[in-house]
């Protein structure tokens, strides 16, 4: 049985830890431009005011997931440029138009939802597909489309609609996700644009 000097036992370690830190949490997302952004900021304050407890959304993070893709290594993050790259779509418009939640124990999760539209379903099928043939294994869930305003809330609100608003979506981003200082920061790494011609 062979013998592992303990230089070359820390030696491994520390390989298995740059592994781990070399992967990164990633999503593919739809982010917003100011006006969108800020309409949904005071929706948030709204619900927040009404509200006794819960962790909400920075602005900055306030975004539409297409795929969370979670912890990926440089092939696979290499993989997801690669599919993304192979989606075409066409500029499209999408509309915000309610608030709702999904029910959880201590404290629900509360979003604005989007809503139907065929070009953005459209768009999560080709994705999907596309990252399906890069190995990729994607929740076999229905799509709903949707802006995470908080969790864990407790609050006295309502599920209401209200007055529609929204934005044309031209591009779709890779996103990593990592918490620095604590707060959690999402970062754009690669994007593609909607064919406009």
């Amino acid at each position: 049985m062979p013998v592992i000097c303990h230089s070359q036992k820390r030696l491994n370690e520390i390989c298995i830890l740059e592994e781990r830190n070399s992967k990164m949490r990633l999503f593919i997302a739809i982010n917003f431009n100011p006006k969108t952004r800020s309409r949904l900021v005071s929706l948030r304050d709204e619900l927040r005011n009404n509200s006794t407890r819960g962790r909400f959304s920075a602005p900055d993070n306030l975004h539409l997931t297409l795929v969370f893709l979670g912890e990926c290594d440089k092939k696979q993050t290499a993989d997801a440029k690669s599919a993304m790259n192979a989606v075409k779509f066409k500029p499209f418009k999408i509309n915000i138009g309610c608030i709702d939640r999904f029910k959880r124990r201590g404290g629900d999760i509360w979003w604005a939802g989007v809503s139907n539209s065929k070009q953005l379903t459209k768009l999560y099928d080709d994705l999907t597909n596309k990252l399906a043939e890069f190995g990729f294994q994607i929740e076999n869930r229905k799509f709903c489309p949707h802006i995470t305003l908080g969790r864990e809330i407790i609050t006295k609100e309502s599920s209401r609609s209200f007055e529609e608003f929204g934005q044309t979506i031209d591009k779709i981003e890779l996103m990593k996700s990592e918490r620095i200082n604590g707060k959690l920061k999402y970062t754009a790494i690669h994007n593609i644009n909607a064919d406009d011609r």
